[in-house]
């Protein structure tokens, strides 16, 4: 019997120090990741609206890059106040349906708040992610409950941090400038080859293949992340949470555990789409994307309200 109270004592004082371990490493995860006062309040902002709506934001800064990982990664080099190179809406519903990934086109011509119609990515070189967030709240109606923004070197790192991500190509993409030759079917991609994915505009749409391209590229990064090869390997999980957490910037009231859960929410089917668009149109800051007002109207009250999107709203893409 005693030898039984002796071996359920030492049971009990191997789980605790682990639980000690794993706390001090969430925290520790935690704790690396930088905040920024992103969610700020401001006149006339809009209520709160049902669902968890997150603003994923990849911009073309190469803050900390070093020259040689600039040309490694075809970054092109610093040039200038650092734009939105990816804007994504996510909506999680309450009731635990379909999580909703919305592409935000970057020339998308919007009004930013103060500074009169301009495309979106010049409200984040105006103002950063505050007037970002201010601008798509604004031209959605769709209040923004979490923020989250990576530059080039931590995509990068995050991909290599997992072994590499699975697409498949239905044709083949050459771009120079964005330093990938990928030929058409499925293949694994280097965290460098995935940069360049996600940004080449080397195809037939340009734009709005780049566009489908993330959210392909996010669906298949999520579910490889959340996947037991991932999260039941330390070798794998540990890298991937460290580079996560270095990389990321977040909202000053966002933590990790928001991030598991935003990545949990992802894992399974997920309705992609983009804006409802209009067309194209030249005006006094460039070419920019004009957003079809009555379906985008109809397209983000749909959100707003906790609902699915009407297919006949979607734009078809991976």
């Amino acid at each position: 019997m005693a030898k039984k109270r002796r071996w359920g004592r030492r049971f009990g004082l191997i789980f605790l120090a682990l639980l000690l371990v794993f706390g001090g490493l969430v925290y520790y995860v935690d704790s690396s990741l930088t905040r920024v006062d992103a969610l700020s309040d401001y006149d006339g902002r809009i209520g709160d609206t049902p669902g968890t709506n997150w603003l994923l934001v990849g911009s073309d800064s190469r803050a900390g890059m070093t020259p040689e990982q600039e040309a490694e990664l075809a970054t092109g080099g610093e040039t200038g106040p650092s734009r939105t190179d990816t804007v994504i809406l996510i909506h999680i519903p309450e009731d635990g349906g379909a999580t909703t990934m919305v592409s935000l086109p970057r020339d998308s011509y919007v009004s930013v708040p103060g500074f009169g119609q301009d495309k979106l990515n010049a409200s984040f070189a105006i103002g950063g992610p505050p007037l970002l967030v201010q601008t798509v709240e604004g031209a959605t109606g769709v209040r923004i409950d979490h923020y989250a923004e990576i530059g080039f070197g931590g995509f990068a790192g995050i991909v290599d941090a997992i072994g590499g991500v699975e697409v498949c190509l239905d044709n083949a993409i050459s771009d120079p400038l964005a330093g990938i030759d990928l030929p058409a079917g499925c293949q694994e991609l280097t965290g460098s080859e995935s940069l360049g994915f996600v940004r080449t505009r080397a195809t037939a749409l340009a734009d709005l293949d780049r566009m489908n391209n993330q959210r392909q590229f996010m669906s298949a990064l999520l579910a490889k992340a959340t996947s037991p090869s991932t999260f039941l390997n330390p070798f794998r999980l540990w890298p991937l949470a460290k580079d996560t957490a270095g990389s990321l910037s977040v909202d000053e009231g966002d933590h990790i555990w928001n991030l598991g859960g935003l990545a949990w929410a992802m894992r399974g089917d997920l309705v992609t789409t983009t804006v409802p668009i209009a067309g194209f149109e030249n005006t006094d800051v460039g070419n920019v994307v004009v957003w079809d007002s009555n379906r985008a109207s109809q397209f983000f009250a749909a959100v707003a309200e906790d609902r699915q999107i009407p297919e006949e709203l979607r734009t078809a893409g991976p």
